[in-house]
């Protein structure tokens, strides 16, 4: 794959007119190409060879990609082994916040995911060509500098300057933009990139070391393309370790068959609310900009109605198909986070009381499936599953969706990987393991077993199960392994915690303060489970909003926050879950006053799982808060805390 649309020495460049640029500029952009782009190519161009003398040695790049974004930085130019990172905005007299974000964003997406640039020296420069002159200067640290902002006057000796300044570090041009991309995007960014038409192997990593999304991607196109030609109806269970990308392999399919053919109406249903918020808003305020800028004027409200279509909440979706017996308009329904819908007791107590439905009598897969079901010739169901994830009463697992086949459904096709038969977080029943055997269709590539939510260390979901286990010699182990790229540090001073994140955070990087919803006693510290947190605004809005978690005001609980992520967390952790001296978990919840013993194993396993989501949600790096606690106050007993905190130190965690 191509990674720029044109790049050149600097020689070269210099000595090319515009049009053979622009002409093979044009060549190699692979969207519509307007009046406003060529424009601009043509202002960068002139620009640009004007401000490069004759003796300048280097390279020159335009267009060049930034996968994990679905975007193109205008322009990388190589002189004198820095790299300088520069965006255009043409005409622009200020130096918008949004344009000093985006061009850091594309550096440290290079010095994050780009192997030639890990270790390089990297110049991110924001070129607004009406603007004022701004002093610069060189300050790196760690291997960047701060954003450089310039305009068409002073872009010129700013470049002399570089090419005049000592080398330090020979950089092999030839061997950095041969070197591999190995992108880990967010949700929220893949989301975006897949609605705009790009595919997962552009945003995804594929190197040996982390799954290939897109052979998940091409068992399932199979799959679906065999029902269709069969006539016949399937299901695919997509299942994986915390962060490996099943929600990326959900909204991957949904996204490829809307252009395979429309006709599929495929959709991708979650039952997860935040999440459909966060995912629907992003679209909406992605389109509404998208469209922008390139002159063309949308609303707000037009643009939702194309993401509201796509991602759904699949409580709608079971609601809309109680009220007909028709089959549904989908033939192709992505279930991500299946694992969480209802058993049929909370069901049937849900239709009950909501609905009105006295004898609603079955499992909430057995309903969807029941409702695909009524199609008379083929369609297919993708479950998304996160063993160890159910983090709620009556969610089902996966053994409520395979007790609905076996009892229900004898003649679908269902398709599995080998982790679910040997994973005990996933089928607990040795009955269900036998009829899957017995009748279902292994197929390998529907595990996804390498977290890449973590891009700086793959065995994070490792770390975290075991040290849920408190197998204190194998977490150590794995944390001496990780530390170096995966920051986790404990504290017991919440300061130190919101000004550990504030330091790490750069560009449209994201900070939060995360907790467990039962972790009732940590108002104390101005953290409060019971006020809730808007999530498009939590997750989306600019870091000086109030509301945004980089605000480090409002908190998410494990509900918000589950199949999304942020790069940095502070997780506050509550005396629901703490270690005694025995190193076994004691489970509690507070009722009035007092903190009451949890004694279900399957409410034990709840609140076990909601640290492990909270456990998983960083990208870079996460600092634990345990507090002090108080010999004032029976509710924040310092035992309570004390033994967490010892066992953390004990793994070898750092302490500030």
């Amino acid at each position: 794959m191509k990674r720029s649309y044109y790049s050149s020495d600097i020689g070269d460049f210099k000595r090319s007119t515009v049009n053979e640029i622009l002409g093979e500029l044009s060549l190699n952009h692979s969207f519509d190409l307007d009046d406003l782009q060529k424009n601009a190519w043509v202002s960068q161009i002139d620009i640009l060879q004007s401000a490069i003398n004759e003796d300048i040695e280097g390279k020159i790049y335009f267009e060049f990609g930034i996968p994990r974004m679905g975007k193109r930085v205008d322009n990388i130019l190589i002189i004198n082994g820095l790299i300088l990172v520069i965006e255009f905005k043409v005409g622009e007299k200020l130096y918008l916040k949004s344009a000093i974000e985006q061009t850091l964003d594309y550096a440290i997406d290079l010095q994050n995911f780009h192997e030639g640039s890990h270790h390089s020296k990297l110049v991110p420069v924001l070129v607004c060509t009406n603007g004022e002159d701004e002093p610069y200067s060189l300050d790196f640290n760690e291997n960047m500098t701060n954003i450089i902002k310039l305009n068409s006057s002073n872009l010129s000796g700013f470049i002399s300057y570089v090419s005049n300044l000592p080398i330090e570090v020979f950089l092999d041009v030839e061997a950095w933009e041969k070197s591999r991309y190995k992108p880990t995007p967010t949700i929220v960014e893949a989301a975006q990139a897949l609605y705009k038409g790009h595919k997962v192997e552009e945003i995804s990593r594929s190197d040996s070391g982390a799954i290939n999304l897109s052979r998940t991607a091409n068992s399932l196109n199979l799959i679906i393309e065999q029902s269709k030609e069969s006539k016949s109806k399937s299901i695919c269970f997509v299942t994986g370790v915390p962060g490996a990308g099943k929600t990326l392999a959900g909204l991957n399919i949904a996204t490829n068959r809307m252009r395979v053919d429309e006709d599929e109406h495929a959709v991708f249903l979650s039952g997860n609310g935040p999440l459909v918020e966060v995912l629907r808003e992003a679209l909406t305020r992605d389109e509404v900009e998208t469209k922008r800028n390139r002159g063309v004027k949308i609303s707000k409200k037009e643009a939702a109605i194309k993401s509201n279509t796509f991602i759904q909440n699949i409580h709608h979706f079971r609601d809309d198909n109680l009220k007909s017996e028709l089959s549904p308009i989908e033939k192709v329904v992505v279930f991500d986070e299946a694992q969480r819908a209802w058993t049929k007791n909370q069901a049937s107590n849900f239709m009950s009381r909501k609905k009105g439905i006295a004898d609603f009598n079955m499992s909430e897969p057995e309903f969807l499936i029941s409702v695909m079901d009524r199609h008379e010739s083929w369609c297919t169901i993708v479950c998304l599953i996160g063993g160890g994830q159910e983090i709620n009463t009556g969610e089902a697992g996966l053994e409520e969706w395979i007790s609905s086949l076996s009892n229900s459904f004898p003649d679908w096709n269902v398709y599995y990987s080998d982790q679910i038969i040997e994973e005990v977080n996933y089928l607990n029943t040795e009955s269900y393991r036998s009829w899957l055997l017995n009748n279902g269709n292994r197929e390998v590539n529907l595990h996804l077993s390498v977290s890449v939510r973590s891009f700086r260390s793959e065995r994070v979901s490792e770390f975290v199960k075991k040290l849920l286990e408190v197998d204190i010699e194998e977490c150590g182990l794995v944390y001496n392994d990780i530390k170096k790229d995966y920051s986790i540090v404990v504290t017991r001073d919440l300061t130190k915690a919101k000004r550990w994140l504030k330091n790490r955070q750069r560009g449209s990087e994201r900070i939060g303060i995360i907790c467990s919803s039962g972790a009732k006693r940590l108002r104390t510290e101005s953290i409060d489970v019971a006020h809730s947190v808007s999530p498009k605004f939590w997750f989306l809005n600019p870091i000086d909003d109030i509301r945004s978690s980089s605000f480090l005001e409002e908190v998410a609980t494990e509900f918000d926050i589950q199949g999304l992520e942020i790069d940095w967390t502070c997780l506050a952790w509550g005396a629901n879950l703490y270690l005694n001296e025995k190193k076994e978990w004691v489970y509690r919840k507070l009722r009035g006053t007092k903190w009451q013993s949890i004694n279900q194993n399957v409410d034990k396993k709840y609140l076990l799982n909601s640290y492990r989501v909270l456990l998983t949600r960083a990208r870079q790096g996460m600092v634990i808060f345990i507090p002090e606690g108080s010999i004032e106050d029976q509710t924040r007993d310092k035992y309570f805390y004390d033994g967490t905190f010892n066992y953390l130190k004990t793994i070898g965690i750092q302490e500030i």
